[in-house]
């Protein structure tokens, strides 16, 4: 397994199966067209967020979106992880462990001294996050009405 930076026909692909990632991780609450990924992704990639991507032989099996942010009550900067993406087909194999292994160890490389990430509850990857360290920080909170 190989863990890089996608080349161009990656990051199109990575693009075009965007709305599917969105709608996994939302646990299908979420369906975002095309241009709606593309309006949350730019301005992200603009910033200096950029895609880590897992493949054996050429073949494109999970991605991680990682950046930073700003905390809104201190403003300090830390690094962050957009979205983690394993395609079905690659799922359950333990390379989701090994690429945010991975993409944390760049964000460390980058200075940053914090990583934060955002789940759906019920998302089976909090397992994975809370084995690797991640611990609830703050919860947000929804009622219909």
């Amino acid at each position: 397994m190989e863990i890089r930076k996608p080349k161009d026909w990656e990051f199109k692909k990575i693009l075009s199966l965007s709305p599917q990632a969105v709608y996994d991780g939302t646990l299908g609450n979420v369906k975002p067209s095309d241009e709606k990924v593309n309006q949350l992704i730019e301005p992200l990639l603009q910033k200096g967020s950029y895609y880590l991507i897992a493949t054996e032989n050429e073949i494109l099996m999970e991605w991680i979106l990682l950046g930073t942010s700003k905390d809104q009550f201190t403003d300090e900067k830390y690094g962050f992880i957009y979205e983690l993406f394993v395609l079905d087909e690659f799922r359950g194999n333990g390379i989701s462990k090994k690429l945010m292994e991975t993409g944390i160890e760049h964000l460390k490389k980058e200075g940053y001294s914090e990583v934060r990430l955002s789940a759906f509850a019920g998302n089976q990857a909090i397992k994975l996050y809370e084995k690797l360290g991640f611990y609830i920080r703050t919860v947000t909170m929804s009622m219909p009405i």
